[in-house]
């Protein structure tokens, strides 16, 4: 029996170039950390919003065995169109009865049922279903298909993702925020041992504002004038991430730890040159 199972939840990947520093990187951090299951939200890989069936692809080609998604799920139509073709990705399941798509994905990892779910938060978001009310009969739903379940939280209001932590404190292995884009500090074992985190962070550019081109988004906040915004593209290359480590005897969190690596190019010899945190 392995001392534990190890899964890998990649943050926010923006744009060509995040899919590129995921690229170079994955096959390095999946050997140093012994990771079992990679699992990332890919809501803004295609030019930073949704995803296409190409990128798709590519993601499993790189190592990722399941994707998650968000508010940007259907800009693209071809998801709305293929989204049974993508058998390894969960959009937010507090969508309205009907909505195609995933609402859960388990996968089975060294004999351990891991069950991941995502959802969207409604505090400065679009207004869904209760995330709270989808988590509750998700879990009960999955109860006897699953041995732990993880969920990818999209929202915006870190008070949104803490009170789905203490919500799901002891029923969820994980309650793991995205969307912001910006990696918190905050990860931690709930009091009856949820592993949690307000935000994973993002990959993409560094030199950006949440992985978009810094120019176009200042002129926005200092004009307020309609601009619009593509996928930084060039500077050190970002990875955020968190590592979950989950006792495959108790079928519990043992720790959540972050993962942040920054590249000063692509072209590095990064077995040599990564740094873990």
């Amino acid at each position: 029996m392995p001392n534990s199972v190890n899964v890998l939840f990649i943050g926010d990947i923006v744009g060509s170039y995040g899919r590129a520093v995921v690229k170079l990187l994955l096959p390095v951090l999946k050997r140093q950390l012994e990771v079992d299951l990679t699992v990332a939200n890919g809501e803004n890989a295609a030019h930073g919003y949704s995803l296409t069936e190409k990128i798709y692809l590519e993601f499993l080609d790189m190592g990722i065995d399941a994707l998650t998604m968000g508010n940007h799920v259907w800009e693209k139509r071809e998801v709305l169109n293929k989204i049974e073709l993508f058998d390894r990705m969960v959009r937010p399941a507090n969508y309205p009865p009907g909505t195609p798509g995933r609402d859960s994905l388990v996968v089975t990892v060294k004999d351990i049922r891991i069950g991941l779910i995502n959802l969207l938060g409604r505090v400065f978001m679009p207004a869904l279903d209760c995330p709270f009310q989808a988590a509750e009969k998700l879990l009960a739903r999955l109860k006897e298909k699953t041995d732990v379940v993880i969920l990818d939280f999209h929202a915006e209001a870190t008070s949104e993702k803490c009170a789905m932590g203490y919500f799901l404190d002891g029923r969820a292995a994980a309650v793991i925020g995205t969307h912001t884009h910006v990696m918190t500090a905050d990860e931690r074992l709930l009091p009856n041992g949820t592993a949690y985190i307000s935000d994973a962070g993002m990959v993409g550019a560094r030199d950006s504002i949440i992985g978009m081109k810094k120019e176009q988004i200042l002129k926005r906040f200092v004009t307020q004038l309609p601009e619009k915004f593509e996928p930084a593209d060039a500077g050190p290359g970002l990875f955020n991430a968190v590592l979950l480590k989950i006792d495959p005897v108790k079928k519990k969190p043992l720790e959540i730890k972050r993962v942040q690596v920054v590249l000063e190019s692509l072209n590095l010899d990064v077995a040599d040159k990564i740094n873990i945190i």
